[in-house]
């Protein structure tokens, strides 16, 4: 199950993607990741798809990640009459926190935090900014608008704060029961929503300890604002286009997108690029070619990964919609400009002797053509700092911890085995030559690059760099 690329795919799981054969076909297709979307589908549908995956990982011993997308506070306007009611643009309009059935004139906003945020000249977005309203007078309790943008205002829709931060977790009382069931089933990753500060990661890694690894959704611009303290403080991280769409300018999203992913690499921080990447496929059996050229741009910038949500969650083709993604990765990175394009921006290597040790690695690799790095990890952090070089060949992770292959499933160029760790130089040159031969990355006579650490079976301690030949 080799992939014929190094950026790696996250397929979302729902109902057009449920059952077994349907799930191993996403994965046969080239879906290296699985998300379980929170915001939708019960703590049963979750926990069935989980087992399906693990039953699968074990079937074709390929180690699968498998994420969890919290909800976060979704901010929502209440109910109106008949459950749509239309606003002109000029009109006033009145949002409070009384439950009463909304009309023309006024509508609940069960959300004591806005008015406690929100001031005169305050814009509100309302589903998806199509409609938007500015905050004239502001009150603990109620707020008098003016309609901006006029349209249908539709029950439940979700209400965005452009440049507001609000004082909430991102963590609601759902999430919370949403994280332990998530952690108690074993999941790799934890993706927070609607993270606004570092304080927000800090509640999240207390509760979540060394259970999951953490993946920070940007999706609010009060997060670019501290995004080197959220990349440092987060396992990696995720381009949300979607609410970072709503709530900034469209035509500012690439530069963003480009920011974070560069802050991302830079600390060697896997970054994954989310939402409406091939939306068209949700109900069309090919992308458009804007989609396309909006995948290649993503591996062009240099993440470690693509998503698809809609589309293999709900969508008629989501078996298609994994098969082009991968063909728009293998073709990107089959261009003779991608790693010239992707070095452009490289950062400096650590002062550390496991960065020396990788740096070595990668000019190693491209100086005498070796056919991959191995690298021996325990922890996983050697091998993300082999990714971080983005080097020209694969990079073979050996670790004796499944949890690790698992959570590195997300990592650019990473490909995962679990086995029994080594004892010493011989039988780690042995071991690497024979598992690279098995998963059809070397060949006799090819050359290997081999990364660990002595004393062998400590983590932490990678220092050795051994250049080897495949013999036998």
């Amino acid at each position: 199950m080799r992939r014929s690329r190094k950026a790696k795919i996250v397929a979302t799981l729902g109902p057009a993607s449920s059952d077994k054969e349907e799930i191993r076909a996403l994965f046969s297709c080239g879906a290296d990741v699985f998300r379980l979307n929170f915001s939708h589908g019960s703590h049963e549908d979750h926990k069935a798809r989980y087992d399906t995956i693990r039953e699968i990982e074990r079937e074709l011993d390929r180690p699968i990640g498998i994420m969890a997308d919290m909800q976060g506070p979704k901010l929502r306007i209440g109910t109106v009459r008949d459950g749509a009611v239309d606003l002109e643009a000029g009109q006033p309009f009145r949002l409070d926190l009384d439950p009463a059935v909304g009309d023309e004139k006024r509508a609940c906003l069960p959300h004591h935090e806005i008015f406690a945020a929100i001031s005169p000249g305050t814009s509100l977005l309302i589903d998806d900014g199509k409609l938007r309203l500015e905050v004239q007078e502001s009150t603990p309790d109620h707020a008098i608008t003016k309609v901006v943008t006029g349209g249908p205002l539709r029950d439940r829709k979700g209400v965005n704060l452009p440049g507001v931060i609000l004082p909430i977790s991102p963590l609601t009382e759902k999430d919370r029961a949403d994280l332990e069931f998530a952690l108690g089933l074993g999941v790799d990753w934890v993706a927070l929503s609607f993270v606004q500060r570092p304080e927000d990661l800090t509640e999240a890694r207390r509760l979540i300890g060394d259970r999951a690894a953490i993946m920070t959704k940007v999706e609010k611009p009060a997060a670019l604002d501290c995004l080197p303290q959220l990349v440092a403080l987060s396992d990696a991280m995720m381009v949300a286009r979607g609410d970072l769409g709503v709530e900034m300018p469209p035509e500012t999203i690439p530069a963003r997108q480009k920011q974070i992913i560069h802050a991302s690499r830079l600390s060697g921080v896997p970054v994954v690029v989310a939402t409406q990447m091939l939306e068209s496929m949700i109900t069309a059996p090919t992308p458009t070619r804007a989609e396309a050229s909006d995948v290649a741009t993503a591996i062009y910038d240099g993440a470690d990964a693509v998503m698809l949500s809609a589309e293999t969650a709900a969508g008629d083709y989501p078996n298609e919609a994994v098969s082009i993604m991968d063909r728009i990765i293998q073709s990107t990175e089959g261009d003779p400009s991608y790693l010239g394009i992707i070095h452009a921006r490289d950062g400096e290597a650590e002062a550390t002797g496991a960065d020396a040790i990788s740096t070595a690695a990668a000019q190693v690799a491209a100086t005498i053509a070796t056919a991959a790095i191995v690298n021996y990890t325990m922890s996983g952090s050697t091998a993300l700092r082999a990714a971080r070089q983005r080097p020209n060949v694969p990079i073979l992770v050996l670790t004796n911890e499944l949890r690790t292959a698992r959570r590195l499933a997300v990592l650019w160029g990473a490909h995962c085995v679990h086995t029994e760790d080594v004892s010493n130089t011989q039988e780690m040159v042995e071991k690497a030559s024979r598992i690279a031969v098995r998963e059809g990355f070397a060949n006799l006579g090819d050359n290997l690059a081999i990364t660990a650490g002595v004393p062998f079976k400590t983590p932490g301690t990678t220092n050795m760099l051994r250049i080897a030949k495949v013999d036998h």
